[in-house]
């Protein structure tokens, strides 16, 4: 299993990166690069606890589906989203928020565990290929949110 932490500093109050943070539209609008979109589910607005959404994104040249559900919740300061169904033998993303000693601004905690599927080829292609780009796609989702909030 790989895990990873990102930490992003951005300029907007704790409960307005929160509810960004689950908003349909900016994650697909961050995700553009891979064409990602919402395809079942709740597929606009915020999710919430229990929510369920299936993405449909480009990836490797591939197109891949993930359904995911909001399994904890506690506004403002957390949630996590698990895979159900879809490309990983396990997924759980926590998004932490807490405000940073500048009180305008908050401090946005990724805490990412995965893993592959297929056994030793998977954790292979986790160490050659998967770590670095599930790392790029959390930085970048994370660049939009905060250009986002800070214009």
């Amino acid at each position: 299993m790989s895990r990873f932490e990102i930490v992003t500093l951005v300029l907007a109050p704790p409960d307005l990166l929160f509810d960004t943070s689950l908003s349909v539209e900016t994650h697909t609008s961050s995700m553009a690069g891979s064409s990602e979109r919402a395809v079942a589910g709740v597929t606009t607005g915020l999710l919430t606890l229990g929510d369920q959404v299936t993405w449909q994104a480009r990836h490797f040249g591939l197109t891949w589906r993930m359904t995911s559900t909001i399994t904890a919740w506690e506004r403002p300061t957390y949630f996590v989203d698990e895979q159900l169904k879809g490309p990983f033998r396990h997924w759980r993303h926590e998004h932490h928020f807490e405000p940073a000693p500048d009180a305008d601004a908050t401090l946005m905690t990724d805490v990412i565990d995965f893993s592959a599927p297929a056994g030793p080829l998977g954790r292979l292609v986790d160490r050659l290929v998967l770590r670095r780009h599930m790392t790029h796609l959390i930085n970048t989702r994370n660049r939009h949110i905060r250009t986002t909030l800070e214009h």
